[in-house]
């Protein structure tokens, strides 16, 4: 039987580039600062992160070749084994349109250390694209594929390509299709998916890729959450994430539980107005991991407005400060 990822939550983490005070300096084609991305990947899994998603949407894989895609997997994969995090769990991205190429990438990334791929469903010819090409997409790359893959639908970058919930649940039959990552704010379709008799839930896990509707998305079935607030708020997201899963909270927990909630819920807002651009502004002004806006083009120049943007959400993220500094991190 294919691993399956164990519930919880991961992070998308962005792939850092070479800052502009760095010697090798490119403005258009910023190198790897594998350094920072090493230290960020720590850092995570020291706050109680479950896994990292490498190479997904929010790391601009579709901005990188494939030698640099490799180099970041594997360094990350070496540096969690010399730190003690043998095993880390890793799922490495994928994001081409052919099935030749999504398996080649998967095979590199198995070489390079991740345990499983996240393959984003294609969308290029969305509006000509059935369901049933889509399911013979994906039991196409899973057959070839030397790791357990994961359904990654996130229609907003992917022409708005639909997936049914009787999609999934044909593919969730297949032995090396572990899960589902849903970037998408439809609570129904999650909960037509990981509440779903049909599905066996043990082995296919239902991940939402929205930390604002965490708490309702675990309560009908779901595994967790590959969530960017959570790579600069880690222990708190962390800490929703263990309040949604108890099953006998106590009045008080319920109470902390929707505070959380609402706090993410609205500094996700951040996450979903900016996307990759005000995940790495938030992880370098509030963590001190990498440039500003240290993206490759054509994103360019930080969040709009800068200093002026931010302070619209300082308060917010001085709220969520005080919660990240008292939660005490379960020993791994």
């Amino acid at each position: 039987m294919a691993a399956v990822p164990p519930p919880g939550i991961y992070v998308p983490v962005p792939t850092f580039f070479a800052g502009k005070s760095a010697a090798n300096y490119d403005a258009t084609t910023p190198p790897l600062d594998t350094d920072t991305q090493i230290a960020h990947s720590l850092y995570l899994a020291s706050a109680g992160i479950t896994g990292l998603v490498i190479l997904g949407s929010t790391g601009e894989a579709i901005h990188m070749t494939n030698a640099e895609r490799g180099e970041v997997l594997s360094r990350v994969r070496k540096a969690f084994d010399a730190k003690g995090f043998k095993d880390y769990p890793i799922l490495a991205g994928t994001a081409t349109q052919s099935i030749v190429e999504t398996v080649e990438q998967l095979k590199a990334a198995k070489e390079a250390g991740a345990q499983w791929g996240m393959c984003l469903a294609p969308g290029y010819f969305a509006a000509a694209t059935t369901q049933e090409g889509l399911v013979r997409w994906f039991e196409a790359v899973a057959d070839r594929s030397p790791i357990p893959i994961l359904i990654y639908h996130y229609p907003g970058v992917s022409n708005n390509v639909k997936m049914t919930p009787s999609t999934f649940v044909a593919l969730a039959k297949h032995p090396n299709i572990v899960g589902c990552k849903l970037s998408h704010g439809d609570v129904s379709v999650h909960a037509q998916i990981a509440a779903n008799p049909a599905i066996d839930h043990a082995r296919f896990r239902t991940f939402t890729g929205l930390g604002q509707q965490l708490l309702p998305v675990v309560a009908v079935g779901g595994a967790g959450a590959i969530d960017g607030c959570a790579a600069f708020f880690p222990k708190t997201v962390v800490r929703l994430y263990e309040l949604s899963i108890r099953d006998s909270p106590s009045g008080e927990e319920v109470a902390e539980r929707r505070r959380l909630q609402f706090k993410i819920s609205a500094m996700e807002e951040l996450v979903a107005k900016f996307g990759t651009v005000g995940i790495k502004e938030a992880i370098s002004r509030l963590r001190g991991f990498g440039d500003r806006d240290g993206t490759r083009l054509p994103l360019h120049g930080g969040i709009p407005g800068g200093d002026a943007e931010w302070a619209n959400w300082k308060d917010l993220a001085d709220s969520l400060q005080k919660v990240e500094d008292q939660v005490i991190v379960r020993e791994l």
